[in-house]
């Protein structure tokens, strides 16, 4: 078996992925399990979902970084601001904090 290695191989396919991860929290900052993390892809619509876990952490990898995402959280009608991820954005890791802070149908 070959292992490509991001680092010294351009034409790795590795080398184009990227990491989304972090926590879902309520207003107070406690971290929310089994809160539903949306991450949408903007050019196709598709969106993909995962459950925070106990410590509210999520974690989305082996992302496109030529494509920009959206994500959020929601949990029981509460959700989070939308935070957008850029393409243009060359990071291959996203660390981001989902505030759960208003009502679903007040956007």
């Amino acid at each position: 078996a070959t292992v490509l290695l991001a680092q010294g191989n351009p034409k790795g396919k590795e080398s184009e992925l990227r990491t989304v991860r972090g926590t879902v929290v309520d207003k107070e900052e406690i971290p929310v399990d089994t809160a539903v993390v949306y991450l949408k892809h903007v050019h196709s619509q598709d969106i993909i979902t995962h459950l925070s876990d106990t410590d509210g952490t999520f974690r989305f990898s082996g992302l496109d970084l030529n494509v920009d995402y959206e994500i959020h959280a929601e949990r029981e009608g509460v959700t989070s601001p939308t935070r957008s991820i850029s393409n243009f954005d060359t990071r291959k890791e996203f660390v981001l904090t989902l505030k759960l802070d208003r009502k679903k149908s007040g956007k």
